[in-house]
């Protein structure tokens, strides 16, 4: 990793090259959208064989429940324990997330309050290119139970032993062999054979990523996931950690983007060797290595203000405080999920703490955070005004009506105003 200095022409470089749009994956991924909008079934099984050589039929789509219930009982018994594990976490920490009903008397006569019901049905895209991720599969499908989400589709192109077998100790029956952006489509728009659903969940590679905004429009999607990033921040702390951390975020993709900000140039060489040093470990196709090369960097800041005020515009997806130092943690606003402390690895959030591994990208962390039990809910709000109630609020109504020139909602008081008043005479 080289070592830069943190100026202003080295933070717009950084900030801007996340924000170039993918004109090449957003025209892919429109075609086969399009495709399988208009022609379901037909077009997602000529697209599954074309990207992924696989030769599905509307019989050969689902993994059948006896697979599922099979991949169970042939896993490691240390894998098994460990879904287990990772399951009762993230359930522990939904619980904690999800959104109450409530309400109250806001004044006399007039009560407000909220009604938090689950989704339908989600979409839990399982990505399946290089690995099947399970731990993405707990993380969307866990939350999705906690919530009460009755129907939970998943997709996944190559579903290994170990996703059957979470998706069996889930109870999840509904396993698609799909990916791509033809999957995603599938879900927006629904085919013969898979449903539509109301939200799509669960991250993926660019044409994935493009399909995913292409059918924003017209089904929900979870949030903007595009390539993983790390952002680590330190004054002091273990190099050897810190380069781990960088390297195993990089890890996923070769367009992964992987930073150290410090104020310390000792600390800055010391990482930079650890990194060298952790990916000669490696094998030589391992994405870490394109990565770090390629979108990886050790920023040396001149102080502690400037080095939060780069994060706070990066806002990355993750954000490592490995030093623990609470002058600079004050100082950060905008991250998808932070860690604080030595011992806080980021490999712990990805897949056991019970914290959701599902976070925004490209500086979305500024405006909201990683995924939760409340994406897979609606809240509606509810009201109820009794006589008394309504007489108080008429007149704040019917004056602001007016002020903005809308009759017709003055007179939706008016008329029941002049009811109240017939009967009181009465």
């Amino acid at each position: 990793m080289r070592i830069l200095k943190l100026n202003e022409a080295t933070a717009r470089r950084f900030l801007e090259r996340r924000r170039a749009s993918d004109p090449t994956a957003l025209a892919v991924a429109e075609r086969i959208v399009r495709d399988v909008e208009r022609h379901g079934d037909r077009a997602l099984f000529a697209w599954t064989a074309r990207l992924d050589k696989a030769k599905l039929t509307p019989r050969t789509l689902w993994v059948p429940r006896a697979e599922i219930h099979a991949a169970r009982r042939s896993v490691a018994p240390e894998l098994l324990r460990a879904l287990e594990h990772a399951a009762r976490n993230i359930r522990r920490v939904a619980e904690r997330q999800l959104p109450r009903d409530w309400n109250f008397v806001v004044e006399p006569g007039v009560r407000v309050g909220q009604r938090v019901t689950p989704l339908d049905a989600i979409g839990c895209y399982v990505p399946g290119g290089r690995h099947s991720l399970v731990s993405t599969l707990l993380m969307a499908a866990v939350p999705a139970q906690v919530a009460g989400v009755r129907r939970i589709v998943v997709g996944c192109p190559k579903p290994n032993g170990a996703v059957l077998a979470a998706a069996d100790l889930l109870g999840l029956t509904e396993i698609a062999r799909i990916g791509g952006a033809q999957a995603i489509a599938a879900f927006a728009y629904g085919t013969r054979s898979i449903p539509r659903v109301d939200k799509i969940f669960g991250p993926g590679n660019r044409y994935v990523t493009a399909a995913k905004q292409i059918v924003s429009a017209d089904c929900a999607i979870d949030l903007p996931a595009g390539p993983t990033e790390v952002l680590v921040m330190a004054t002091r702390g273990n190099a050897r950690f810190i380069a781990a951390d960088l390297v195993a975020q990089a890890e996923h993709d070769p367009d992964a983007r992987a930073l150290f900000v410090t104020t310390s140039r000792k600390l800055a060489e010391a990482v930079q060797a650890e990194v060298a040093s952790e990916l000669a470990r490696l094998p030589a196709m391992n994405p870490a290595r394109k990565a770090l090369a390629e979108n990886g960097a050790i920023l040396l800041a001149k102080s502690v203000d400037a080095a939060a005020e780069f994060a706070n515009s990066f806002a990355a997806e993750h954000l490592s405080v490995p030093g623990g130092e609470r002058a600079l943690l004050a100082k950060l606003r905008a991250a998808g999920s932070i860690f604080v402390g030595p011992w806080s690895a980021q490999s712990i959030g990805d897949y056991a703490s019970g914290s959701n591994h599902v976070l925004p990208t490209g500086g979305w962390a500024r405006v909201r955070g990683g995924l939760s039990a409340a994406d897979f809910v609606r809240t509606s709000s509810v009201q109820e005004i009794s006589r008394a109630g309504f007489r108080k609020l008429e007149p704040v109504v019917r004056a602001l009506a007016n002020a903005e020139d809308l009759a017709a909602h003055a007179r939706c008081v008016e008329v029941r105003g002049e009811s109240a008043r017939v009967k009181v005479r009465r």
